[in-house]
């Protein structure tokens, strides 16, 4: 049983709370990676060592619908620009970076849509976030 003096133990153990309670969530988390890129490789150990359960969806084979980028681009609250592989070769091939400017943002939406490469990866989506990228500590704090 956790009481007052427990909370004082470390990390460790508010740790293992706040996964406990993830194990718990009944929410849909759905992950979204490329398998080859080691980022996705990463975040999906992670998960796996957390025991976090996730539905797998390959980002080039499945790319995301624009509904689903629309839907999660609000969600998210972030820039539509962060959700393009900026470092990624399809992006640098097509020139983004200077057309992305003078795009509108269904433009933009819809040429994610077309090829999963131009997203940045991996991501982890659930009824309450958005995550765009793997940096552990944002993880840990958010699902």
């Amino acid at each position: 049983k956790f009481n007052i003096k427990n909370r004082f133990i470390g990390r460790t153990l508010v740790k293992n709370l706040n996964i406990e309670a993830r194990r718990k969530c009944k929410m849909k988390n759905l992950f979204l990676w490329y398998p080859k890129c080691s980022t996705c490789q990463n975040a999906k150990k992670w998960l796996e060592r957390n025991e976090i359960k996730f539905q797998e969806r390959h980002i080039v084979e499945e790319t995301p619908s624009k509904e689903e980028l629309e839907k999660w681009i609000k969600q998210s609250g972030l820039e539509i620009k962060k959700f393009f592989n900026t470092s990624g070769l399809k992006y640098k091939e097509l020139n983004l970076k200077e057309k992305l400017p003078n795009m509108s943002d269904t433009q933009k939406i819809e040429l994610l849509s077309m090829n999963g490469m131009l997203i940045k990866r991996p991501l982890f989506i659930n009824d309450k976030v958005v995550l765009v990228g793997f940096k552990e500590k944002q993880w840990e704090e958010n699902i």
